[in-house]
């Protein structure tokens, strides 16, 4: 026998809190210890492999497990599975004191580690991001092929695994990016970003991106004081004050120099840049430090002091630590961190002089830098969401129980991983947020940067269309730049389209419903008699549908994995049906040839569940072909039930290049131009009619509605406020309205 008891002299720091080891001679693979936690401390979130259990001896505390809080106290015994993300905090006046056992059981890892919905992902709020766009051009591929297609394909996924997942963005109109271009166009910057705006919810629809919540920024009812409120909440945290720090100015008209308006070398790798962020290193510049600085006027710039609401980041390097132990941070962002927090010092200003933005509330001669206004409005994102479909999220109480998910491009990296997190922390001092973060580095168009300014870029309404935006969607996400910068060609796209897609995908389609009239009347067939090759297809299935789930899920998330995965179930469909060829038509083996021909067939069923997230309306055509509607996600590869009746003919599921004429001049009378505005945005039938219904009877999401809210904007300049678009006004009456304004 051996005993051992709590000695608080053998503690050490571990975890964040005090540690020791139990000695137990003998007892291969357990290992157990004590732990203490004092009053008001925590431990450090981690997971392991091992399976672990705490027993509370003394004290009251909460355990959280990924985002889910738990009271303990004295005889509470807690098991925690592989992999879960677990905190100890003590809530109480004494100290916590528990003893830890843990073992490892490789198999029960494997499994847990596959589980699509680990980490609570089936039991909590999920709110997917991508970085809103700068309303100062259109979308084009570069952009598509990031932020966007990876949220959406993320999002279509947990929906189809039962998760409750939301796709958010917005329209990001105070960028000085937005004031650059009015300058350029000879317009103003209210104008370039509805312009603008516009045009970015129109791409989107045409790529089949339809996010649930779509912010603009500038006119969003509540946004505005609800980012006053924010700010002023990190200036009550009192690490948020006005100081004077060092700034840059034009040399000539001493104008104020950030962002587009100053150019130079970046401190840290010594790329070119333009001033706060470098895109090569993803790490910050304050302006004034960078090299050989030189301003967009007039080439000149001079130093000066000026007080600016500024943040000392470098003070929050252990928090920062902290928070990237808690969710799914890439080490690309890790090791950004360790860069930045490199710094001895850094004092981030926060605020800008600016005419364009909104001011905090105590200086009306600066604006809240749009990036950390940023951070407010998904924030405020998710509270409107919650409004509109009767959830009571608020965007000035976040909730311990949000899963966050964010998509965006390696420049933005800083903002969202570091500087965020601390903003949190501060207007929230009691709020952990856990937050998953999901990044692409750059998209080039022949092997230089796409560029917005520079016109050297794809622009999405340039290749999409109903007929190709399958085809977009797959050449960008089998293309995608993840963890390395990859390479748009024009010529390169058409090919792949042509040869996986057309001679590949639909000649295996049209082959295989070509043999199903011929030796079954075009019904699926009941299995018969199963050989070792035919089981060995069968398996092979079976392991590209957990591939496919493992790269489509919220830990291993690859677009350019999941689909070659889909790739290969195509492949591996072709080769079987190439070897069983020789005895389709062979007496005394027809049983083995119905089994051949369910198991094609089941293929053919499985590429239509799993390519749903990244080639929606293939997968929803191709699903419907063979009997399914909605289908979710698969956990097996079953066969297609035997006596279905299928026809694959005539059908056309791909296209390179857009086929469809373009739209005749719409009427100048609001009424039918209102009608085939709606008609068009919300993907419905040219015959459908809408005069008697509202956009909301329609089925118009958030962004369908800026979307039409846009274009009257833009056609007939009016400006109609949100709550008068998705008031109880028919589209008919709407119309007249909008005529009467017109002609007034």
């Amino acid at each position: 026998m051996r005993i051992d008891t709590f000695d608080p002299a053998t503690l050490s720091d571990a975890f964040g809190i005090d540690m020791s080891t139990i000695d137990l001679p003998g007892v291969a693979g357990l290992g157990a210890g004590w732990g203490r936690v004092p009053p008001g401390g925590r431990s450090e979130p981690h997971q392991h492999d091992e399976i672990e259990m705490f027993v509370i001896v003394s004290g009251t505390g909460e355990i959280v497990v990924d985002g889910a809080r738990h009271p303990v106290g004295p005889g509470t015994v807690v098991k925690f599975d592989p992999f879960e993300t677990h905190v100890i905090d003590n809530t109480g006046d004494g100290d916590v004191v528990f003893v830890t056992c843990y073992w490892r059981e490789p198999r029960h890892a494997g499994e847990v580690a596959a589980r699509p919905d680990r980490r609570r992902f089936g039991e909590r709020p999920v709110f997917v991001f991508s970085t809103p766009p700068t309303p100062n051009g259109d979308l084009h591929l570069g952009h598509l092929s990031g932020p966007y297609l990876g949220a959406d394909a993320f999002v279509r996924f947990q929906r189809m695994n039962g998760v409750r997942a939301w796709h958010l963005t917005g329209s990001d109109d105070h960028q000085s990016y937005v004031v650059a271009k009015a300058a350029q166009e000879g317009s103003t910057p209210e104008q370039v970003a509805a312009h603008y705006g516009a045009e970015i919810a129109r791409t989107l629809e045409s790529m089949d991106i339809r996010p649930d919540q779509f912010t603009v920024t500038r006119t969003d009812a509540g946004y505005r004081q609800g980012l006053r409120d924010f700010f002023a909440a990190l200036e009550t945290s009192g690490q948020v004050a006005r100081r004077e720090l060092p700034a840059l100015f034009d040399g000539k008209t001493g104008r104020y120099l950030y962002e587009v308006d100053v150019s130079g070398t970046c401190p840290s790798c010594e790329a070119g840049t333009n001033g706060n962020i470098c895109e090569e290193c993803g790490e910050p510049n304050t302006v004034a430090d960078l090299v050989e600085a030189r301003s967009r006027h007039s080439d000149t710039v001079r130093a000066e002091g000026l007080a600016r609401h500024a943040l000392a980041l470098h003070e929050f390097r252990e928090d920062v630590a902290r928070h990237h132990q808690l969710g799914r941070v890439p080490a690309r962002l890790r090791e950004l961190a360790q860069r930045v927090f490199a710094r001895e010092t850094f004092d981030l200003p926060l605020t800008h002089p600016a005419q364009w933005g909104v001011p905090p509330r105590d200086a009306d001669d600066q604006v809240i830098w749009v990036w950390p206004e940023m951070s407010y409005g998904f924030l405020h994102g998710i509270g409107q969401l919650g409004a509109r479909i009767g959830e009571q999220w608020q965007a000035h109480k976040p909730e311990q129980d949000w899963k966050i998910v964010h998509f965006f491009g390696y420049d933005n990296s800083f903002y969202h991983a570091i500087l965020y997190p601390v903003l949190y922390q501060l207007a929230f001092p009691h709020w952990q947020p856990d937050i998953d973060y999901h990044v692409n580095e750059f998209y080039l168009l022949d092997d230089q940067k796409f560029s917005t300014s520079r016109r050297h870029a794809v622009w999405g309404k340039d290749l999409l269309c109903p007929e190709t935006v399958d085809a977009v969607r797959f050449y960008l996400s089998r293309t995608r730049p993840e963890g390395e910068r990859t390479n748009f060609e024009r010529d390169a796209y058409t090919a792949t389209v042509r040869e996986v897609l057309i001679e590949g995908w639909q000649g295996w389609l049209d082959d295989l419903d070509r043999r199903l009239k011929a030796r079954y009347g075009g019904v699926v067939p009941d299995a018969g008699t199963w050989t070792p090759e035919h089981t060995a297809f069968y398996a092979r299935l079976g392991r590209r549908l957990a591939a496919v789930t493992a790269h489509l899920g919220q830990d291993g998330f690859s677009l350019r994995a999941a689909t070659a995965e889909l790739e290969g179930i195509v492949t591996d469909a072709r080769a079987f049906a190439g070897r069983e060829a020789g005895l389709a038509d062979a007496a005394g083996w027809q049983s083995e040839n119905r089994t051949a021909m369910a198991l094609e067939v089941a293929a053919a069923r499985l590429l239509s569940r799993v390519a749903t997230p990244v080639m929606p309306r293939f997968a929803g055509r191709l699903a419907a072909l063979l009997g399914e509607r909605e289908p979710a996600w698969p956990t097996t590869v079953d066969l297609v039930p035997a006596g279905t009746e299928v026809d694959l003919s005539g059908q056309v599921f791909f296209a390179a290049e857009p086929t469809s004429a373009q739209p005749a001049e719409v009427a100048p009378d609001p009424l039918p131009w209102l009608a085939d505005l709606v008609r068009t945005t919300l993907g419905l039938p040219a015959e459908a009619v809408v005069a008697d219904k509202t956009l909301l009877e329609l089925g118009a999401s958030s962004l369908q509605a800026v979307a039409v809210q846009y274009q009257i904007l833009e056609r007939l300049d009016l400006d109609i406020p949100m709550a008068e678009l998705l008031s109880e006004r028919n589209i008919g009456t709407l119309g007249r309205d909008l005529a009467q304004e017109v002609a007034r």
